[in-house]
């Protein structure tokens, strides 16, 4: 197999593995990728083969080891999503920490060294520009690089405006204090659409994680009841396990649904 080739396949997978974190390269990713799939189809085939003893399931690993590979190269889309809503959350008190220091008269290398150590995610990316100007490279080229591979556009428009008015030779306070207050309003306008999403999403709930089992339920046993014929305890268990597997999805979609913010 020639992961080379088949990682040029994706184009942006380089640069989305920079934003992500991920120290492969294109072509290590698509192997490990690729092995994953193929041992997921592998076992898959196995299972069916024990279950069924059909001729036919040897189609299994064909039918389903592509789409397991393509399922699992979202790993890394799914990595920057999780980056991005860790980093959203800490990014308006971070700035607002990063103002305090400059108000304080704190160098803004030592205003990023403190941030870095007080801060789990955004600290991570701040923490790399001293990293970088420390090994030699400017303060600018270092925000630059860090800028370029962030996940979240709310924290590449604080350094892209740190790094405008260091350019500049202007006050980075103010400028700075601005594109905090517009993240603010963002969020603010995200919470307000959450809102919005939220109360159809709790009558669909409450429809049919709530009502609809409640009453179907009780509709089954008066069926029973009446035409004769018992509910075992394994029909029972599986009603149970198919109402707690839609409230488990509804659950997954409100919170996947919430927006990120840090306003405090």
């Amino acid at each position: 197999m020639n992961y080379k080739q088949l990682a040029k396949q994706f184009p942006e997978l380089k640069d989305k593995l920079k934003s992500s974190g991920i120290v492969d390269t294109p072509e290590e990713y698509v192997q490990k990728t690729f092995m994953s799939a193929l041992m997921m189809a592998g076992g898959l085939f196995a299972v069916t083969v024990i279950i069924f003893r059909h001729p036919l399931t040897i189609l299994v690993p064909f039918v389903f080891g592509i789409p397991l590979f393509f399922y699992l190269m979202k790993f890394v889309d799914v990595k920057i999503l999780q980056l991005q809503r860790q980093i959203d959350e800490e990014i308006v008190f971070a700035g607002r920490f990063l103002l305090i220091e400059l108000h304080s008269g704190v160098p803004l290398h030592e205003s990023f060294e403190t941030l870095a150590k007080n801060y789990a995610t955004v600290g991570v990316y701040f923490g790399d520009i001293v990293d970088k100007m420390y090994m030699g490279t400017s303060l600018e080229e270092a925000i630059n690089d860090v800028l370029i591979n962030s996940p979240s556009a709310n924290l590449r428009k604080i350094l892209w405006q740190v790094l405008n008015s260091m350019k500049t030779g202007s006050d980075i306070a103010p400028a700075l204090s601005s594109v905090i207050d517009q993240i603010v309003k963002e969020q603010g306008i995200a919470v307000k659409e959450y809102g919005k999403k939220l109360n159809p999403l709790a009558m669909f709930y409450m429809m049919l994680a709530v009502i609809a089992p409640s009453l179907g339920i009780v509709m089954l046993v008066v069926l029973a009841t009446f035409v004769g014929f018992s509910l075992s305890l394994t029909v029972l268990l599986a009603i149970a396990g198919s109402i707690g597997f839609v409230q488990m999805m509804f659950m997954t979609i409100m919170k996947s649904a919430r927006p990120p913010i840090s306003m405090g």
